[in-house]
């Protein structure tokens, strides 16, 4: 009985034996054919990926482009406004501080019927014209000068040409008509003179 139940005992661990054998060529199979099947599966979605990336890549470079667009529109049309206000608001500063002169000639004109003293008058003519000069100054206007000088056609416009007074006058300016203004070394207006030849 003994010998029997050893048998029967040894019988099983050989019939488990050749399962797990069995179990474990069946798993080796499977996982060859599982490769296998990943080998052509990554073979193959490398192409779906690279036509996917391709395809993204065409839907972002476009909406790149289109932001791109966008925003390039948005900056041009908010620095032309920018323009546009600042043209109009440029002259603003100009004219607030050109206003203190305004008031000085208003309160010459004032009192000029008052005053007695002529040279009072005069006095306060000439500190307004003073006042309105350094206030051209400071904004970067400058008076061409002309009178005297050789006569030149980027500073200077000849009205007309007299005869030379003196024989170092010639081709010189002899008498300026009006004058001329740069502004930061910019000709806003020639000088208008009269040549001597």
């Amino acid at each position: 009985m003994a010998k029997k139940a050893k048998e029967q005992a040894a019988e099983k661990k050989n019939t488990k034996a050749t399962q797990q054998d069995t179990n474990k060529k069946a798993e080796n199979t499977e996982e060859k054919v599982n490769a296998s099947e990943n080998k052509e599966e990554v073979k193959e979605e490398p192409k779906v990926k690279v036509e996917k990336t391709d395809a993204e890549k065409l839907v972002e470079m476009n909406d790149k482009y289109l932001r791109l667009a966008a925003e390039y529109d948005n900056y041009r049309k908010r620095t032309l406004k920018e323009k546009m206000d600042l043209s109009k608001s440029a002259g603003a500063d100009i004219l607030v501080n050109i206003l203190p002169v305004v008031d000085d000639f208003e309160r010459a004109l004032e009192n000029i019927d008052k005053a007695n003293d002529v040279e009072a008058v005069k006095e306060g003519v000439v500190l307004i014209y003073n006042k309105f000069k350094d206030f051209l100054k400071q904004r970067g206007v400058k008076e061409i000068e002309a009178k005297e000088k050789d006569f030149d056609t980027d500073l200077h416009e000849a009205i007309t040409k007299i005869p030379a007074p003196t024989e170092e006058l010639k081709g010189k300016v002899v008498d300026v008509i009006e004058k001329g203004y740069s502004l930061n070394e910019k000709i806003i207006r020639f000088s208008k003179v009269v040549v001597g030849e």
